[in-house]
């Protein structure tokens, strides 16, 4: 979908910069126009590179959950708010642990929903057009009703995409609604911009997304940890994305905005 291949698909907006392509872009993907990458990389010059470096990470953190979930018994993941399809996607992860696994995408962006049905290759994977802020439309939706037993344990991610909630859209109150969801067992893996570490840059950062197809909103930490009222927060806990990996042990002296955790419903 690169601008160097003759222009966009019909119906896309190539002039303003999209949330999943500025995404993609920090991955290294080439789902991107030009008005992505140039603020894409305001974003790269205010954080002082550390964006890319988190984003990456992030995404390492995503695939270390689905792995574990995995190995400890959920067979059902449900990614709200997926985003554009890129390398180690949450099906091939899952799948590659176990075979049985089934996945539902769901998503509301037009140019992700183009994609991910694209991304439909295989009969355990699902693509649901929603928007998580509607929590029945999307747990009633044919694709996760086909696909997703809510009696059984289920994996929910919500991986960068909470701060493009707003507050009056009450994120803490949409999460408490999927936690009911879902029976005991079930794990969420949740990834969000928090304001602490670089509240100037934050700020900043936050300015660039003004015309972006999504604003941002970054949170403090205390209120992102809200996020995990009723699940059981395992360890390392919530904590930066690198420290998540290692275990809670932080191997250098680098910071990043976003923070992570997995909680379980007990």
């Amino acid at each position: 979908m690169t601008d160097t291949t003759g222009g966009p698909p019909d119906g896309l907006d190539a002039g303003s910069p999209n949330v999943a392509r500025m995404y993609d872009f920090w991955l290294g993907g080439k789902d991107n126009f030009a008005a992505d990458r140039e603020a894409a990389e305001r974003v790269v010059e205010i954080s002082e590179g550390r964006v890319v470096r988190g984003v990456r990470l992030n995404r390492a953190f995503l695939g270390a959950a689905v792995r574990a979930a995995a190995r400890a018994g959920v067979r059902q993941f449900l990614d709200l708010g997926s985003g554009l399809p890129t390398r180690e996607n949450v099906h091939e992860v899952a799948l590659g642990v176990r075979d049985d696994a089934r996945v539902v995408y769901v998503d509301y962006d037009p140019v992700v929903c183009v994609h991910g049905r694209a991304l439909l290759a295989g009969a355990e994977v699902g693509f649901a057009e929603g928007d998580l802020r509607r929590p029945d439309e999307v747990l009633g939706h044919p694709a996760v009703r086909g696909m997703i037993d809510l009696s059984r344990p289920v994996a929910l991610l919500l991986v960068s995409v909470l701060h493009f909630v707003a507050d009056e859209d009450d994120p803490a109150g949409l999460v408490a609604r999927y936690r009911d969801a879902l029976a005991p067992g079930s794990r969420l893996i949740l990834s969000h911009l928090a304001t602490d570490a670089f509240p100037e840059a934050m700020a900043r950062t936050e300015r660039v997304y003004q015309d972006a197809s999504a604003r941002l909103g970054a949170r403090p930490s205390a209120r992102i940890r809200g996020f995990f009222d009723g699940f059981e927060l395992l360890e390392p806990g919530l904590t930066g994305p690198r420290e998540w990996l290692d275990g809670g042990v932080r191997t250098d002296g680098e910071r990043f905005a976003g923070l992570v955790g997995v909680g379980e419903l007990r």
